[in-house]
Order: C-alpha cells, then structure tokens, then sequence
C-alpha cells in the first residue's frame, strides 16, 4: 500500500449518488496504479506451470493488486450494501455488480440530463440571494450537468448570471455588457464585477 494511500480517505457509497462516488473512486484507483486491474480484471492461465518464473511474479503481483483494489471497494461502501459484492472474489467482479445495480440507464440518463438542461435554463436569482450564493447554485449545476457529459463553456455561464440576476443588479450589467467583451469575460471576472 503506498504511502498516498494512506493519506487519502476512500469515500463511502452509501446508495445515493453513484455517479460522483464511482468518478472519485476511479481517480482513487488511478493514483494507487490500481484501475486497469478494476477495470480490465486479471486474466489467469489455464496451466501456470508452464508460466517462466517472471510471469508468475507479475501474475502474483496483478494477483494481490487484484486484492487490494477489492478490499478498497469492500471499505468503500457502507454497511447495507456490503452484502451485494461480498461473494465477488475480484476487484473487477465487485465493480461490474455496483455498476450494474447502481448506475442509471442510457434513457434515466437522458431523462436527468434534460431535466438539468432545464433547471439551468429556468434558473433565475432570487430576491433573497447574494451573486455568491446565485453563482454557487449556478456552479453545481453546471458541475451536474458536466457530470452527465454535457459541455457547458464558461462564455455560457457568464451569459446564464448576466441574464439571471435580479433587476436590481440591470444598471451594472448594462455597464458590463457596454465595457466589457462578452466572449473573453471569465466568470471569476464577472462575479467579481456584480458584487463590487
């Protein structure tokens, strides 16, 4: 177990939210050079008796990599969903039961991803807010539909707070849209600018 493992916490899996806990856990594996075993699995001869004793130890190697990215997974769900991928004797077996029973569907996906699109669309301050939290609601939305393949440029943020915000804020956008270029106008810039 190297040392960075050591250091990094292994997130729990709960049963919500499969997505963002497979997406760290596949970031996880790759800094423990551990993902190929997960995602390809380890292949094991008919006969390793006629294996040279340099393929035997890497087959024992790709073996206990096998292991350790299993127990990984085993720590990384919680308690009631342990019993899923209890009987799965390799790293690869226990990801495919997780994937399958948690991952959404091609057609949930598309469903969620227009519902995102949506609520992205609709989106709109409120009275009540300041440009910190409209921009922090505006963010996880747009990290939620990143998370679900949609590409958002940042030029399309910025239009989405120009036109979002409260009326209240009118004179400075207007002094922002006549100052400023649009196209080259970094987010930071602009909330930066909104709450000056």
């Amino acid at each position: 177990m190297s040392s960075l493992a050591k250091q990094i916490s292994v997130p729990i899996f709960s049963g919500q939210n499969y997505d963002y806990w497979a997406i760290k856990m596949k970031t996880y594996f790759q800094c423990q050079k551990l993902w190929e075993i997960v995602d390809e699995g380890v292949t094991l001869p008919e006969d390793s008796s006629t294996l040279s004793s340099a393929e035997k130890g890497k087959l024992e190697n790709k073996k206990a990599k096998d292991s350790e990215a299993l127990y990984y997974i085993q720590t990384a769900v919680a308690d009631h969903i342990f019993p899923r991928i209890s009987v799965a004797t390799s790293a690869k077996e226990a990801w495919s039961i997780l994937q399958k029973e948690y991952q959404d569907s091609a057609n949930v996906l598309i469903i969620k991803l227009q519902t995102l699109r949506r609520d992205f669309e609709n989106m709109k301050m409120k009275d009540s807010e300041t440009i910190d939290e409209h921009y922090t609601k505006v963010r996880e939305l747009v990290n939620q539909l990143k998370a679900y393949g949609e590409d958002i440029p940042e030029k399309r943020v910025v239009e989405k707070l120009l036109i979002s915000v409260t009326e209240k804020y009118d004179p400075i956008v207007t002094t922002i849209e006549e100052t400023k270029d649009i196209t080259t106008l970094t987010v930071t810039e602009l909330v930066g600018s909104l709450e000056a």
